[in-house]
């Protein structure tokens, strides 16, 4: 990401930002940071302070942290920062001729210049018993409380011996089912794709997860979904799948991926990406409203070696995207363009994901170390078209996120037996 400094005083201006996730937090923070001085408002329809995501489905989940060690920042760091928080309430218009955002209890917020990090939201699964006690969500601090009083046995001890079931073998369905597992809850996992994770890794690397799932004793359904969900006296009992099984299930969760909130900026008028698909920016992580920014979950942004806009859901665009709408909120120059970024923890395997490569962008897969050791499971894999890395997934393999990167930035063609070879520093690999 290219910055130039350009530090304004701001003293009589108000900066307004609507979302309270990390990249709002992390804009707020970056504001004082480059010396503001104006008013900054922080509004979150949660009554939380804003928090990180991903202890959700991993540490926060299986109990091993504390509730305060998901905030981003402490609550009293707010105040001494002068940032004002508004929690618990919905933005619910924009007037951009007024510049000012009306909030659910009436208020009006005005603004000079506007950040939208209004996130996403679950997709709902649309099917017949949803409203049973016992289908979950996992998006926000409540719905992980929820779910971790289910996982520790809090649905009664006569149904102990009943499978979770999660619909969707994405990285959230796969991150509940580790955890769930490590707590020892019997795990299903039911996937209309052909495999975990196929619309972002392709079935090569897809088949790496189903593996190391397998051995801690989740048990797959692919190609089908749910087509209803069964219950007794009020609670989830078993759910029907489209091939026609019937599944006993202590629990449903809902893991079929989350949607941008874009109500607010469609009801403005501000130009959308796609179909709906986030809220549009330029590479200053503007919208179509020149005093209007978005970042985080919610903005479709422009990626290297990727057509057109995307949205990138994962924690690293949040840390950065925030801070960067800050500095253009500034007048600083900011060029967003960063190569996408996650990481995930499943039982004893770390991973790290950097790229963008999908089935049918890519021609083939290129494996540093093995896949099939599963004594060590320490590879690398690269994701190539015409030659070039578009993606790479580390996994138990450390350090080498920077290198990686790198060679997607290239757009270099790589020569496949060197990039293949451990004993060969990627680094060497991506030139000049």
């Amino acid at each position: 990401m290219a910055v130039g400094r350009q530090c304004v005083d701001g003293a009589n201006r108000t900066f307004l930002i609507i979302g309270g996730g990390l990249a709002g937090a992390k804009a707020a923070q970056t504001l004082r940071e480059e010396n503001f001085t104006g008013r900054v408002i922080l509004v979150g329809d949660e009554h939380e302070h804003p928090y990180e995501r991903p202890p959700l489905s991993k540490d926060y989940l299986l109990g091993r942290a504390e509730r305060g060690s998901v905030y981003v920042h402490e609550p009293a760091w707010y105040a001494h920062h002068r940032i004002e928080l508004h929690l618990g309430q919905p933005a619910v218009s924009i007037d951009r001729a007024a510049r000012e955002v009306r909030l659910g209890d009436g208020a009006r917020l005005p603004y000079d210049a506007l950040l939208l990090a209004t996130g996403a939201e679950p997709r709902r699964l649309g099917i017949p018993g949803t409203d049973l006690a016992g289908v979950h969500h996992l998006r926000r601090l409540a719905h992980a409380d929820h779910l971790r009083g289910v996982l520790t046995g809090g649905v009664g001890p006569d149904r102990d011996g009943d499978p979770l079931v999660i619909a969707g073998a994405g990285w959230i369905g796969l991150e509940v089912a580790a955890a769930a597992r490590t707590l020892g809850v019997p795990v299903t996992v039911v996937e209309p794709a052909p495999g975990p994770l196929h619309h972002v890794l392709g079935p090569e690397a897809g088949e790496v997860f189903t593996a190391l799932h397998r051995e801690h004793g989740v048990t797959f359904h692919f190609g089908t979904r749910l087509r209803a969900i069964h219950g007794r006296d009020g609670m989830v009992a078993e759910v029907l799948t489209e091939d026609g099984r019937r599944l006993p299930a202590r629990a449903v969760l809902a893991a079929i991926g989350a949607k941008p909130r874009t109500s607010l900026a469609a009801a403005a008028g501000l130009e959308l990406a796609g179909e709906g698909d986030g809220i549009a920016v330029d590479a200053s992580l503007r919208t179509s409203d020149p005093r209007i920014f978005a970042a985080g979950d919610a903005a479709a942004v422009a990626l290297p070696g990727a057509p057109g806009h995307r949205r990138v859901e994962h924690w690293a665009n949040a840390l950065n995207s925030g801070p960067a709408a800050a500095r253009a909120m500034l007048g600083q120059k900011v060029t967003y363009d960063r190569v996408p970024y996650f990481f995930s923890d499943q039982y004893d395997a770390g991973l790290e994901y950097s790229g963008w490569a999908p089935p049918g962008t890519y021609d083939r897969v290129v494996w540093r170390g093995s896949p099939q050791d599963v004594a060590k499971r320490e590879f690398i894999a690269f994701w190539l078209a015409g030659g070039r890395v578009l993606a790479g997934l580390n996994m138990n393999v450390w350090d080498v996120t920077g290198p990686i990167q790198a060679l997607i930035r290239s757009g270099r063609p790589v020569d496949e037996k060197a990039l293949a070879d451990p004993e060969v520093p990627l680094a060497s690999l991506a030139g000049d």
